[in-house]
């Protein structure tokens, strides 16, 4: 009987380990609102908080974008012949997209650690640069407008 709870107990705590690795840090759970969320008052709070988005540390993050595009539109800018090194990685290369998305930027306004952080919300249309793996992609790095 202790020997199931063990067992039982390591499965639970593996699942939560998967849960936090897993979902939240794809470019999906933390970039893409599609379709963008009804949510338009206080749109970047709701966001930021449904959504954990956070610095190192439980920090504020001072900006961070949401795109309003659907998901295979995104994927496809892995095969956009735009490419170029990333500003921060100097051997990640990085795809800029050749349509401009519907973007929403929230601006840090208020508090510095995460969950007393406020946004201000700008709408925004610009080409996305995004790095890609194998798979699809991988991080947002920054719109272009």
């Amino acid at each position: 009987m202790i020997l199931m709870v063990i067992i039982y107990l390591m499965l639970l705590f593996w699942e939560n380990e998967q849960n936090e690795e897993g979902e939240g840090s794809t470019i999906e759970h933390l970039h893409v609102d599609y379709p963008q969320s009804d949510s338009l008052v206080r749109y970047c709070n709701h966001m930021v908080l449904q959504r954990v988005i956070r610095g190192p540390d439980n920090t504020c993050k001072k900006e961070h974008v949401f795109i309003h595009e659907r998901p295979r539109n995104i994927n496809s800018v892995c095969t956009s012949p735009k490419k170029m090194t990333c500003q921060n990685h100097s051997s990640t290369l990085c795809f800029q997209s050749l349509t401009k998305f519907r973007m929403t930027v929230c601006q840090l306004i208020g508090g510095t650690r995460y969950p007393a952080c406020r946004y201000h919300i700008s709408s925004v249309e610009g080409f996305i640069v995004i790095t890609c793996d194998n798979v699809g992609p991988v991080t947002f790095q920054r719109y272009v407008k």
